[in-house]
């Protein structure tokens, strides 16, 4: 007797611990699948797009951003998550031959201007103080949300620069400057107050690669066209224009990114190789020492892409809907609409009752030869009554 209660209890616990290791292990696996969906550790996306040169000749610099831009629309990073900075506004330049265009290849079959670019800071607007003050938040409680980078730790960020600069420094609107010394601070100020979880910093500049040579704040992975002492080319001419219509760099990158889906597996080591100086004539740089994570093991959608909020479960969802309810429901519906009355087109319009207005009647105008044959006519009596001899008293 006292034999098989100690047995019964010694199943009992080994029962009772078998069940145990089944909850931890199930556990462990819901933990291991959630930590590799979100192996880079980021939920959302935000890019800021900067071009910092004015005047025509600068074209190319406007159509460098919008190319970007376009591209990580296209990649899922939507309008609310762009900070768009342009200097300039190429476009509506009385010396663009294609007004409400801007074109980045020759063909001039893509119009990166297109109909739907929200512009959030342009020409006097973008500033050093004003790029600087969204990067690290501190901006007037007015300042409309389109306007503000509202990323978290969570935020994987894409920083975008182009215009013209030198060993050290970025020109805006060719009348002030942001050295390297600035940017490396704002980014630090960012780490600092939690406003990003990882950052890719691309610049298209001349002597680009000094911009990134101070940078000390972790978690940054950067990208120039060009080193120092080093010029960074355009490319892409175009006589009718006149210009240049993109950079060698910017070029090849994103021939590179047409290439990318949303759920490609494409990494950054082969965004690294994209534009060798057999092609950009430049000797593009990168910097990875910052960034804790491999290259290798960081997809370019990681910046270029957007990441959908998606919420992990063990419970069973049902998928197929109550088709009784379904039906009754659009029953009810498709009887409802029956009753209503259609609406003829016109009165479906705002503009109803200018469409029924009577037209106004025209001025009336005289023909077109009706005032030369008047002046035919008074030329003629004037010769038969008094002739040509009385000519020289009137002239």
């Amino acid at each position: 007797m006292v034999a098989s209660c100690f047995l019964r209890k010694c199943l009992t616990a080994l029962a009772g611990l078998l069940l145990l290791s089944f909850e931890s292990l199930a556990a462990s696996q819901i933990e291991d699948q959630t930590e590799q969906f979100f192996r880079s550790g980021h939920t959302n996306n935000w890019a800021v797009l900067v071009c910092t040169s004015r005047f025509w000749f600068n074209y190319r610099h406007v159509a460098n951003t919008l190319s970007v831009y376009r591209s990580v629309k296209r990649l899922g990073i939507p309008d609310s998550h762009i900070v768009l900075m342009l200097a300039d506004d190429m476009a509506c330049n009385p010396r663009n031959p294609k007004p409400a265009t801007v074109f980045s290849h020759k063909n001039m079959e893509l119009n990166v201007y297109g109909d739907d670019v929200e512009v959030d800071y342009r020409s006097y607007e973008v500033t050093v103080e004003n790029f600087l003050r969204v990067l690290t938040g501190r901006i007037p409680p007015s300042t409309p949300r389109s306007k503000r980078l509202l990323s978290d730790d969570r935020s994987n960020i894409l920083i975008y620069m182009t215009g013209h600069g030198g060993n050290g420094f970025l020109k805006f609107q060719d009348s002030e400057e942001i050295t390297n010394i600035e940017l490396a601070d704002a980014f630090e100020q960012m780490w600092q107050k939690r406003r990003y979880n990882e950052l890719l910093f691309i610049i298209d500049t001349c002597q680009g690669a000094s911009m990134y040579e101070r940078f000390y704040s972790p978690n940054i992975m950067a990208l120039a066209s060009s080193q120092v002492g080093e010029d960074s080319l355009s490319h892409q001419p175009d006589p009718a224009i006149g210009v240049h219509l993109m950079d060698r760099y910017t070029f090849y990158v994103l021939e590179f990114l047409e290439e990318i889906n949303p759920a490609s597996q494409t990494n950054m080591n082969d965004l690294f190789q994209v534009c060798p100086k057999s092609l950009c004539v430049s000797t593009p740089g990168h910097r990875t020492d910052l960034f804790q994570r491999d290259p290798k093991n960081v997809l370019i959608t990681d910046f270029f892409g957007s990441v959908r909020k998606v919420e992990i479960t063990t419970e069973t969802i049902r998928l197929q809907p109550d088709l009784g309810n379904m039906e009754s429901r659009y029953k009810k519906e498709w009887m409802d609409e029956e009753l209503m009355e259609p609406l003829k087109y016109a009165e479906q319009l705002p503009v109803a009752q200018i469409i029924h207005q009577k037209p106004k009647l025209k001025d009336w105008h005289p023909p077109g030869g009706f005032i030369l044959g008047l002046w035919a006519l008074i030329i003629m009596v004037f010769f038969k009554t008094y002739g040509i001899k009385h000519m020289k008293f009137i002239f």
